[in-house]
């Protein structure tokens, strides 16, 4: 998708200020409304933002290539403890990639004991954050995108 030089603009600014609230980008955008914030990113940025855990906007690594940047280079993300314990489990990017129960008994292996739909939900949430990509094959498959030492992780507190 192209994007105008407003877009670009504006997902620099996300980029920049990241994580980032929609009041923050709605006083640097000078829009009237949060809503027209979020309108704006659904409308206009959709494939290059996502918000975390704590709803704060973030910028995609393919929003930082977008601008030039290389988007594994120190990309911090802040995860849950079973999003870590995926991330320390899983197929790297150059290995076969997992199906979500292979990384539920590996994960079970590492000793912890997440429910399936659990560890396809941190599985979701971590290719939303561009951490992991998704193989499709007969089922979806699932290997880290980055090279781990790439990834500067901050886990949530429970």
């Amino acid at each position: 998708m192209a994007l105008s030089e407003e877009a670009r603009d504006r997902l620099a600014d996300i980029v920049e200020l990241q994580p980032t609230k929609n009041a923050d980008l709605q006083d640097r955008w000078g829009m009237d409304s949060g809503s027209e914030v979020h309108q704006y990113l659904e409308n206009e940025l959709k494939e290059y933002y996502y918000r975390d855990e704590s709803s704060l906007i973030c910028a995609t690594p393919e929003a930082v290539e977008v601008l030039g940047g290389d988007p594994a280079d120190g990309q911090q993300v802040t995860v849950t403890e079973l999003q870590q314990a995926v991330i320390d489990c899983l197929a790297g990017p150059d290995e076969e990639s997992q199906s979500v129960v292979s990384v539920l008994h590996d994960l079970r292996e590492a000793g912890h004991d997440p429910e399936v739909d659990d560890v396809r939900s941190a599985l979701r949430s971590l290719a939303d954050k561009g951490i992991v990509e998704t193989v499709q094959k007969t089922v979806p498959t699932f290997r880290l995108a980055v090279e781990r030492d790439r990834i500067d992780v901050a886990q949530l507190d429970d």
